[in-house]
Order: C-alpha cells, then sequence, then structure tokens
C-alpha cells in the first residue's frame, strides 16, 4: 500500500504493468563540424517527442478530472540516454530508455502497437525491445459477495475507517500473487501522512504507527478466518 495525506485509507486492488522500453537509433556518422542527413540523434529526437508527447497527454487528463488518481492514467518518464563517443563525432546509433506503468483498463497489445507507430514514425534504422514487460491484468474482487473482501471491508466498518479503491500507481509483488489466481490488496493504514516514497526524510507519526497496529490486530483474525472456498485445500 502507501501513505494516504488525508483520512482516508487507500486500498489497493489491482496495479499498472510495468514496461521498461528501449528504443535504439541508428543513423550516419561523421564530423561534428558538418550538417550530416539522416543522424540517429535526429531520429531520437522524434522518438522522445512522441513517448513525451503522450506522457503530457495523461498528465493534463489526470489533471482535468478530479475523479482520477495515478493508477487511472499511464505514467510514463525518460529515464535512460546513452549515445556518443567524442564531442566531435556525430554518433551512429543511440539509445533511450522509458518507464511505462500501464493501468489494467488500457489493451495493452494496442498500446504496443502505438509504441511501434512512434518508433516507424521517426525513420528507418528505429527499433524498440522491452526489457521488461508485464502483461498480466488481473484485479481483485470488491465485490460485496467474495468472501475475502466482505471480511476485509466489514472490519474496517466497524472501526468506521473511510475507504478509497484504487489501482495501485507503480508495482508490487502482489502482482504475482493475483497472476497466480489469489485475491491480493494493498493496504497500509498510514492516514495524515505525505506519500514520501524512496524520498527524503521518509518518516511516520508514532501515533498512526501504534493506530495501525490495532487496524491489523482486527484485519488478521478476520482473514484468517474464512472458510477455505470450494476447490480451496
Amino acid at each position: 500500500g502507501l501513505a494516504s495525506p488525508s483520512d482516508t485509507f487507500s486500498v489497493f486492488y489491482g496495479e499498472k504493468s510495468p514496461w521498461w522500453i528501449r528504443v535504439r537509433c541508428t543513423g550516419s556518422p561523421g564530423h561534428g563540424s558538418r550538417f550530416i542527413s539522416n543522424t540517429a540523434a535526429e531520429k531520437l529526437h522524434k522518438v522522445i517527442t512522441s513517448f513525451l508527447a503522450f506522457r503530457e497527454s495523461e498528465k493534463q487528463r489526470l489533471k482535468a478530472d478530479t475523479g482520477l488518481t495515478l493508477g487511472d492514467v499511464t505514467s510514463l518518464n525518460l529515464t535512460m540516454l546513452e549515445g556518443g563517443v567524442s564531442f566531435n563525432v556525430v554518433p551512429s546509433e543511440m539509445t533511450v530508455g522509458f518507464d511505462v506503468r500501464i493501468p489494467p483498463t488500457v489493451d495493452l497489445q494496442a498500446f504496443e502497437e502505438q509504441v511501434a507507430a512512434w518508433c516507424r514514425a521517426a525513420g528507418d534504422g528505429v527499433t524498440f525491445e522491452f526489457m521488461q514487460k508485464c502483461m498480466d491484468q488481473h484485479i481483485t474482487s470488491t465485490e460485496e459477495s467474495d468472501p475475502w473482501w466482505k471480511a476485509f471491508s466489514g472490519v474496517c466498518r466497524d472501526m468506521k475507517l473511510p475507504l478509497k479503491l484504487e489501482i495501485f500507481p507503480a508495482a508490487t509483488d502482489s502482482r504475482y500473487i493475483r497472476a497466480a489466481g489469489h485475491p491480493a490488496l494493498g493496504f497500509s493504514p498510514m492516514t495524515r501522512t505525505p506519500v514520501l516514497l524512496h524520498d527524503h526524510n521518509e518518516f511516520l507519526n508514532e501515533q498512526v504507527f501504534l493506530r495501525g497496529i490495532d487496524i491489523y490486530a482486527r484485519l488478521l483474525p478476520a482473514l484468517a478466518s474464512v472458510p477455505a472456498l470450494p476447490g480451496e485445500a
């Protein structure tokens, strides 16, 4: 789970698919003093422009709709750049890396086709490969008929804990549990706490920490008491 700056507890019933994409651009090399045509850098510029234009559109979509959370849109960031051997040599190859996180509502095949189209539009000699490509889009049921959710939400109601259902904006190991066919909920009872994931001075107030222990002390027995479902050993 994640911390919540408000009094509402976030419950994550699914998460984004992480894709790490490396795009390789090849072109004509030469001396840095000349206007060389068909360079790797020109193609790289087109690739970056396409990817970051999509990033901006998703950023604006999130900003325009207060009903959306970060987990509802595709996040994309340029995280790596490689190329060149000397200031006066036009490189024959340059690469760029993107970290993309795709919500389960997105058609992954269609998105991959979009990536391919961006690369084709940049010119010949532009290829891409996946350094990581998660294709699983399973989500955990939050219907009252589901025994696990009923047990979880019942405790939260009894303790008067306001919940907000969300798609996790990054990726956790719970995706492997869901992929294996088991339900998984991401939950960290940390309200009134800023989200400082991997940031400087990540902290947790003492009272928030102690309250979290009380919440888990109620949740764990309730979940452990859910009867075995048909087909479960």
